[in-house]
């Protein structure tokens, strides 16, 4: 399991390594074919600002070598925002008085139907609080049922199951899972997740584990970019990457940045902020570092933003997105969980990607696929 992993790697040494890197560092990272862990920590550095330019010359290469010049576009739905977590910097959090949601199944087909009045698409990730006594397995399956008759590829965020649990939703159309491990600081951990399971980080940290075991077909991973220092958190994830990658080599993965967006949290703020050319540069580094990961922007983004990086090392896009409960025909004005930043439809993201150059993708992977390879 990867919490006994990650005790060999010390946040404070990461930290200062990262920060010790030099120009030197860095343009040995940019002339390798494959990177290491080192490699990454250099490009993620103050020292790799000045190369940038070459930086996104070379994650263009790579995304294009290895993805095309496509864009997958996928579509989220929050089946409810009852949670009985205390995470400080987001708006379910159980302390919020706030009336709470959990979308019926005649809701969830009301839902399905409208999304596919935005777009053809046929990616759909089911988003919930972390409630399992009132969204559990079994409301999920229910969930996932009914979805498959109207999408292809169904992923959920929610939060961490069992081996076993992971299993049984496959069989009910699972493809793939999403769960941000949040920070990778075990010892700050909690100040952002005092109560619920979701202060429990071994538990966190080993849901990939979970997933790899119950052959989930693809895994998405990432960090909360505004709780500490962001380079060393993309390290902890990067080796948590690579972990996964030896040890589940069939399973499909992905990576997602999201920075902290306003929210109905009491207050908080970020701890850390990052700017636009930064999260550039570790999109760039990301992709340096592994050519065939998924790198995954919502629409947390600006659009001005992902449009200029659609091109150099982004594969997958969220378009018309709703953070709230039934927020596409049933509940349009639930609270939602954060703010978007992009607010353009389905229909204007596609035609956008179509005038950079870029097809987009409302279907990239079929349950036949692995079907057919089980047979061969």
């Amino acid at each position: 399991m990867f919490s006994e992993e990650i005790t060999n790697y010390s946040w404070k040494e990461t930290t200062e390594q990262i920060y010790a890197m030099t120009d030197a560092d860095v343009r040995r990272a940019l002339t390798k074919e494959h990177c290491c862990i080192d490699d990454f920590m250099a490009l993620v550095s103050p020292a790799a600002a000045p190369y940038l330019e070459q930086m996104a010359t070379l994650s263009k290469r790579y995304t294009e070598e290895r993805f095309g010049h496509t864009m997958s576009l996928f579509i989220p739905l929050y089946l409810t925002n009852s949670c009985a977590n205390s995470c400080v910097y987001c708006g379910f959090h159980i302390s919020n008085p706030m009336p709470r949601t959990i979308l019926t199944p005649e809701e969830m087909e009301n839902e399905y139907k409208a999304i596919k009045q935005l777009g053809p698409f046929e990616n759909l990730l089911l988003v919930t609080g972390e409630n399992p006594a009132k969204a559990g397995v079994p409301y999920l399956a229910r969930a996932l049922d009914k979805a498959k008759e109207y999408f292809a590829n169904l992923k959920i965020e929610v939060m961490p199951l069992k081996t076993e649990e992971y299993k049984e939703l496959t069989n009910h159309g699972l493809n793939g899972v999403i769960c941000f491990q949040e920070t990778y600081n075990a010892a700050r951990y909690n100040i952002y997740h005092p109560r619920g399971m979701k202060s429990k980080f071994d538990w966190r940290v080993n849901a990939p584990d979970r997933m790899g075991m119950a052959g989930v077909h693809s895994i998405g991973m990432g960090v909360l970019i505004g709780l500490e220092e962001w380079r060393t958190d993309v390290t902890m994830m990067a080796r948590h990457l690579r972990y996964l990658q030896r040890k589940y080599w069939r399973t499909k993965y992905s990576v997602n940045f999201p920075r902290l967006r306003p929210s109905d949290n009491g207050g908080f703020q970020p701890n850390v902020v990052m700017t636009d050319r930064e999260l550039a540069q570790l999109t760039f580094a990301m992709r340096i570092f592994d050519h065939d990961v998924d790198i995954s922007y919502s629409t947390r983004e600006t659009a001005h933003f992902r449009d200029h990086m659609a091109p150099l090392g982004v594969t997958t896009m969220s378009a018309e997105s709703h953070t709230e409960p039934g927020g596409y025909a049933t509940y349009p004005e639930a609270l939602e969980q954060f703010a978007i930043s992009d607010n353009r439809t389905a229909v204007e993201v596609c035609k956008r990607l179509k005038e950079l150059g870029i097809e987009p993708v409302w279907k990239d992977w079929d349950a036949s696929f692995d079907y057919k390879q089980q047979t061969i």
